[in-house]
């Protein structure tokens, strides 16, 4: 089990991603008065990709932040942000959430900027699904490419925001998606209708062994970005918590939209905020 702190420490359907609302946390108001409670965040940021952006969890093909497992405002996922308003109303309004469809490693010093202008205290990671979902195996970003994106990000971070606190979530099994999936007759019709991660979805009811190689090497690939994610965070420093369970939990069919059955539908977004949510 990932470790926790504690009060005193913590794809091409996106080019026609909507936004369902401006950001999280509702109308401004007063600000509080009072020093907030110790440990908790007076802001934050979520960067990533269509999972954490909550694409496809409002049951069509849109991005949807209010079901996001972070910054998400929604009852039913009761994200990062809403836990931490309960115990710190100085966070209202003051969440944002940068993650876009489609961003890879190489999009993340990017996001950075965007957290950083906004000086956010607490800022969440979860990349790395987009740069294994390629169109072929050979068109996933290599190891070292990936290591070097995330090092080129997370230090531009430090160096922005040295007092964040920074949560990087590793990539979800997209193999166990798989192996789930492939005898369901509507997961296997969406998978080939949308092209959904080829590399490792494409004719996901064959067994040759060419196409078993191939998913095999889409895992390891997953496997090595999650490694290199979880080194790169403890080279950081104390500030930084890697938090794997998504993908040791892994994404069962129920868990996923009903549309693509690839992305969180707001349970599946839920079931992430408990599974990576860390203040006490």
């Amino acid at each position: 089990m990932a470790r926790r702190w504690h009060v005193g420490a913590f794809g091409v359907m996106a080019v026609f991603a909507l936004a369902c609302e401006a950001g999280a946390g509702g109308a401004g108001g007063s600000e509080p008065t009072g020093a907030p409670p110790k440990g908790y965040p007076s802001s934050m940021a979520a960067l990533g990709d269509s999972i954490t952006a909550g694409f496809g969890s409002c049951g069509a093909f849109l991005v949807c932040g209010r079901n996001s497992w972070a910054t998400g405002t929604a009852d039913a996922v009761d994200s990062h942000y809403r836990r931490i308003l309960a115990k710190n109303p100085r966070i209202r309004a003051k969440a944002r959430n940068f993650a876009r469809p489609g961003a890879r490693a190489g999009d993340l010093p990017g996001q950075v900027a965007q957290a950083i202008d906004m000086k956010a205290q607490y800022v969440t990671i979860l990349i790395g699904a987009n740069d294994a979902c390629a169109g072929s195996t050979a068109a996933m970003t290599s190891v070292s490419t990936f290591r070097s994106r995330v090092d080129r990000g997370l230090n531009r971070l430090k160096k922005g925001l040295p007092k964040a606190d920074v949560l990087v979530v590793g990539i979800p099994d997209v193999y166990r998606l798989w192996q789930q999936g492939r005898k369901n007759d509507r997961a296997v019709r969406a998978w080939q209708r949308f092209d959904t991660c080829q590399s490792m979805l494409a004719d996901p009811t064959s067994t040759d062994d060419a196409d078993n190689k191939r998913r095999r090497d889409v895992r390891a690939r997953i496997n090595d970005y999650n490694d290199e994610l979880a080194e790169a965070c403890a080279k950081y420093g104390s500030r930084c918590r890697w938090d794997d369970d998504v993908h040791e939990a892994g994404f069962s069919l129920d868990l996923v939209n009903q549309v693509d059955f690839f992305h969180p539908d707001a349970e599946g977004q839920a079931e992430l905020a408990d599974l990576t949510y860390g203040f006490k």
